[in-house]
């Protein structure tokens, strides 16, 4: 009758009858009270939310662990010889009982002394009513999972492997059902042990395939599964023929608005969203979000997750309005499933913050990382990346906005949570420390900022080796400082190795190669070497145009350049040719009322200023007066033999990215 109960939902009922008969038992074996003693305290459902983000192994979904969750019947009248194995059966009860209540500890609890009855009395297989062994090692082992205790979990598992692969089956289904299990454990592991999964997935699947036939439930299942690997591993073609297979096999056995024909198609669907395809990826999480409600309810945890992936999809296409309309929605559903402080809600808010962000509503979208940081740090280790991830963004835009001291403030506390959970040596803490460094060069504090560089260099180095391309960034970056300090034998050695390791890794024709050739020309300018400098910006226009084409806007820039060099020089022809062709690209690639093209004539104005061909140079200031008027400039903006000649380039590398 317990069984019943169990089956019919009655927990309670069921507790009491299984109390009943774990009494009549004790009454009969030599095993003392204690070890077979039942909690007098009622079982009741956990009212507790996991407050881990990035949580999969939820009863909702089938990733193949929820095998021998069945209760098992007792068919015969116990007597002297089989009471040990109707006890180990009902102990074995009393766990399944307490696995759907979600009271996971008592569960274990009951499953070892089923275990202990169960091997005491029949061996390592099987008891003489059909309890397996295999079976109570699968309930611990899920149970250990489902806590995140992988490790354990995985010995466990081990050994119900060892005991299946024992018996006289060629082909045991419980073999494949645990090759499965462990390979979603080595999936779900901090750091995934794919190849291990995939071959215990391969394993089980020929098992399966041979027992049971090619569209069998469970061999959608593990289909799926290896699915998420090759998914893992940026295999995208290989994962969406897996989950197409696997979703065709579970849409027929399951029906279309099954859970576990849900999860694959969410699967298929992040498949498709990290190939950008965004129109395939919205209607698959449509179709999932149908599901959800319908299965699920309105408010339930994995609708708000999938109203925050529909939401990214707009928010990737610049649909800002609907992106925010489906950020809100993800919000309220979440804070209704989850409540207000779960990292759930903090993602969606980061993500929230990151629209405003790019929209340039820097004040929303402080206020949003804000709220998103004060949830981060009620639920999340006070060392969570997470946490450093909205810091860094918050103190991105106080940057950007110029409020230094801000920006400082978050980018220290930052980075020292980095050094706290990661190591000081961590290559994340030197992104952090480049964004504490950038902020000090804009701030003309330049020892400061090549102390920090340099320490961002020691990091890198350390962690990649001296020919890296993170090493060649800090290289420019520790370059551009020196050049501000005036120390050009210095600036110039750094630019070198910097050259040195892009054109090594890169090869000569990059971008990121002209972008250093640049800055190297300027520092033999600024030393009066100014055939060397002639070089260098040649070679730097020479990569442009090969890397980005011949009229990219930084080979017009580069022209420029170069032009004014000559112009400084006296090389007056040569110069005009320089600017003629900067304008001529322009002409072609900007609209005719840019101020961009009333620059370059201004340009060409002085150039026959200086060569005193007087037609050509008012011609040529008139029609930069009419483009600057045009694009809504002050006409003071014409300059007359005007020369600023060192616009020492291009850049430093990006700060930490907006997440």
């Amino acid at each position: 009758m317990a069984v019943d109960f169990i089956e019919s939902g009655k927990h309670a009922e069921a507790e009491q009858y299984f109390r009943r008969a774990m009494i009549k038992i004790n009454d009969m074996t030599f095993f003392s009270n204690t070890a077979l003693h039942i909690s007098s305290k009622r079982l009741t459902k956990s009212k507790h939310i996991s407050k881990d983000l990035y949580i999969y192994q939820r009863k909702e979904y089938d990733e193949g662990m929820h095998t021998y969750t069945e209760p098992l019947t007792i068919n015969t009248m116990y007597d002297d010889h089989n009471y040990h194995s109707v006890s180990a059966t009902i102990l074995y009860n009393l766990g399944q009982l307490c696995m759907r209540l979600d009271e996971d500890e008592k569960a274990s609890g009951f499953f070892y002394k089923a275990l202990a009855v169960s091997q005491w009395s029949s061996g390592p297989a099987k008891s003489n009513q059909g309890l397996s062994v295999i079976a109570v090692l699968h309930n611990i082992g899920h149970i250990q999972y489902r806590g995140g205790n992988y490790e354990e979990a995985v010995r466990t598992y081990t050994k119900a492997l060892q005991i299946g692969r024992g018996s006289f089956s060629e082909y045991p289904l419980d073999v494949a059902a645990t090759l499965n299990c462990l390979g979603v454990l080595y999936f779900h592991m901090p750091k995934a042990k794919t190849e291990q999964a995939m071959e215990l997935y391969l394993e089980s699947l020929t098992i399966r395939r041979r027992v049971l036939g090619n569209d069998h439930r469970d061999i959608g299942t593990t289909l799926n599964n290896i699915g998420r690997i090759h998914y893992m591993k940026g295999q995208y073609d290989e994962a969406l023929t897996l989950y197409r297979e696997a979703l065709a096999i579970r849409r027929k056995r399951l029906g279309d608005d099954h859970l576990d024909v849900a999860a694959t198609i969410y699967n298929a669907g992040q498949t498709h969203h990290q190939r950008g395809d965004l129109q395939e990826a919205m209607t698959l999480y449509q179709e999932f979000l149908r599901i959800a409600k319908s299965r699920l309810g309105d408010e339930h945890r994995d609708v708000a997750i999938m109203l925050k992936c529909m939401a990214q999809i707009y928010h990737e296409e610049k649909e800002y309005d609907k992106a925010t309309k489906l950020y809100n929605e993800a919000l309220r559903v979440g804070r209704a499933a989850l409540g207000e402080k779960h990292p759930e809600v903090a993602s969606t808010l980061n993500k929230l913050g990151n629209l405003f962000y790019e929209k340039g509503d820097f004040d929303e979208a402080i206020r949003v990382y804000q709220e998103g940081l004060e949830v981060e740090r009620a639920v999340l280790d006070c060392f969570h990346p997470n946490i450093t991830v909205t810091l860094t963004n918050i103190g991105q835009i106080y940057k950007l906005r110029g409020e230094f001291q801000s920006a400082l403030r978050l980018y220290k506390e930052a980075v020292a949570i980095q050094k706290r959970s990661l190591g000081a040596a961590h290559p994340n803490v030197s992104v952090t420390l480049s964004s504490i460094a950038l902020i000090h060069y804009q701030n003309r504090n330049y020892t400061r900022a090549l102390n920090v560089y340099q320490e961002a260099l020691r990091i890198r180095r350390d962690a990649y080796g001296d020919d890296h391309l993170e090493v060649a960034s800090t290289l420019n970056s520790v370059g551009l400082v020196l050049f501000k300090m005036e120390l050009h034998d210095l600036a110039m050695q750094s630019f070198m190795e910097g050259l040195r390791i892009r054109r090594k890794v890169l090869g000569v024709n990059h971008r990121d190669v002209a972008i250093i050739l640049y800055n190297i020309a300027t520092i033999h300018l600024e030393t009066g070497n100014d055939d060397e400098a002639m070089k260098f910006y040649r070679e730097t226009l020479r990569v442009e145009r090969v890397a980005l084409g011949p009229k990219h806007g930084d080979v017009v820039l580069t022209l420029q350049h170069i032009g004014q060099v000559h112009q400084q020089r006296g090389e007056l022809d040569v110069a005009l040719d320089y600017f003629e062709e900067a304008l001529e690209i322009q002409r072609q690639t900007l609209s005719s009322n840019c101020a961009s093209i009333a620059q370059t004539l201004n340009h060409i104005g002085n150039v026959h200023l200086q060569r005193a061909r007087t037609a050509e140079m008012v011609e040529v200031f008139s029609e930069a007066l009419r483009v600057y008027r045009s694009a809504g400039h002050s006409e003071s903006e014409l300059v007359v033999s005007g020369f600023n000649f060192y616009g020492l380039a291009k850049l430093h590398p990006e700060c930490a990215a907006v997440a």
